[in-house]
């Protein structure tokens, strides 16, 4: 870990403490090159295209019944509140139709009520963040407008069911979405940049919601196109389905560490219960590793907490980057993280606890003009050899963590096992 002098520190409590009042000087200098540049590309889209824009009663009207459609949705989904981080809901079912029927303008303007909207009635985040949702998503609404006006001259023939508009309108959303995700992913990878592309892009319920998000965008432009009395009757709908995705991502919320991720103590003891009742059952092998960051402390004292959330982040990623899918990982408190491996045996357990350590060590968080390194101990228990529930196994990973830290820390310890007592023959009779 590099020393710094007294002028750097002082010099980082200056960038705390701006980045406290505006978090976005916290992020890393692509990412927020980044983020500006997508914004400052929105702004520049509004300017030309409001410029080249007839303005017509009937558009504006179409334009206030589907924003008026959003905040409903965003009300009556109100209570529920909406998880942190990354969160997704069913307004596609109304910015989409936006971009359909009206001038791309109106594409553009549509996010940013609607964000409002967000930010104001369900949940204040920071403020570039919804920023640069609004833009991301009106640029790639606009896209879609542009691209679909251009091979449809008059938005109306949607509502008369003829085959090669639709068509083109599906195109379009698709469009739009792609270009979303896109926009999107980049930001996500620059923010973390050890994730990979798979993992920002690829995932099987956010592309069955993106194709349901389609589904809802064009049936509700078809019905739009028809009479805007018919939203009444795709209202409740699309407010039950927002209502249901919402409840299913509070609850995993429920279940994760807001800052890493990972499961939460609660969540990771209710599942490893579960993996060690099975393996009782059945006789499979099974292994548990606690994981400490070596000297964090000193991380915060030199850097601050900011930069010690980076470290915890860094290290949630490099573990589940280094685990498989159904090994059951968590963070446990603190600097410590618990690691459940089912059908893992001695050898294997020490490869895979070598392997974490070995990764970790190598791996640098960069902060200003250094890089954070850390290292970290690890205790293993074994099922069967250790204890058969998830508190003797706790206590023995636990021991063995302390005698990794006795010997100097950054190594793997597993818990000696006492041999069983000599049984004694019977002395002969006399």
């Amino acid at each position: 870990m590099a020393v710094t002098s007294h002028a750097s520190i002082k010099s980082r409590d200056v960038v705390s403490t701006l980045a406290d009042r505006w978090p976005l000087l916290g992020q890393r200098r692509p990412l927020v090159l980044y983020l500006c540049a997508i914004v400052a590309l929105d702004l520049v889209a509004i300017v030309m295209f409001a410029a080249s824009t007839t303005f017509q009663w009937r558009d504006a009207l179409t334009f206030g019944a589907l924003m008026g459609c959003g905040a409903v949705c965003i009300e009556a989904t109100r209570r529920l509140g909406m998880p942190a981080g990354v969160s997704r809901d069913l307004l596609s079912a109304w910015w989409l139709p936006v971009a359909l029927l009206l001038p791309p303008v109106y594409a553009l303007f549509a996010p940013i009520v609607l964000q409002i909207l967000l930010q104001i009635r369900v949940r204040a985040t920071v403020l570039y963040r919804r920023v640069f949702s609004s833009a991301a998503i009106g640029l790639a609404g606009c896209t879609a407008s542009v691209v679909f006006h251009r091979f449809v001259d008059d938005p109306a023939v949607l509502s008369r069911g003829s085959g090669p508009p639709i068509l083109f309108a599906v195109a379009a959303a698709v469009l739009f979405s792609l270009l979303n995700i896109a926009l999107i992913a980049v930001a996500a990878h620059l923010e973390d940049p050890d994730s990979t592309w798979r993992e920002v892009l690829w995932d099987r319920e956010k592309v069955l919601l993106d194709i349901v998000e389609l589904c809802l965008g064009v049936s509700v432009s078809i019905g739009c196109g028809l009479n805007l009395g018919l939203l009444v009757l795709a209202l409740p709908p699309v407010v039950l389905l927002q209502r249901s995705l919402l409840h299913a991502q509070l609850q995993a919320a429920a279940r994760t560490d807001a800052k890493t991720g990972l499961l939460n103590a609660a969540a990771w003891q209710r599942e490893a219960d579960t993996e060690i009742v099975r393996a009782r059952r059945t006789g499979d092998t099974l292994a548990l590793l606690i994981i400490d960051i070596d000297h964090f402390k000193r991380v915060n004292d030199a850097h601050g907490h900011l930069v010690g959330d980076q470290v915890l982040v860094g290290v949630a990623s490099m573990l589940r980057s280094q685990l498989r899918d159904y090994d059951v990982v968590g963070r446990f408190g603190g600097e410590e993280f618990v690691v459940l491996l089912p059908g893992a045996d001695d050898d294997e357990a020490r490869r895979v606890a070598e392997r974490l350590r070995v990764r970790i060590g190598h791996m640098a968080v960069p902060v200003d003009d250094t890089l954070i390194k850390v290292t970290i101990s690890v205790g293993v228990a074994l099922m069967s050899v250790h204890g058969d529930d998830l508190i003797d196994l706790l206590t023995a990973a636990d021991l063995a963590l302390y005698r990794a830290k006795e010997l100097g820390r950054d190594r793997v310890c597993i818990p000696a096992v006492q041999p069983p007592p000599r049984t004694l023959p019977d002395d002969p009779a006399p």
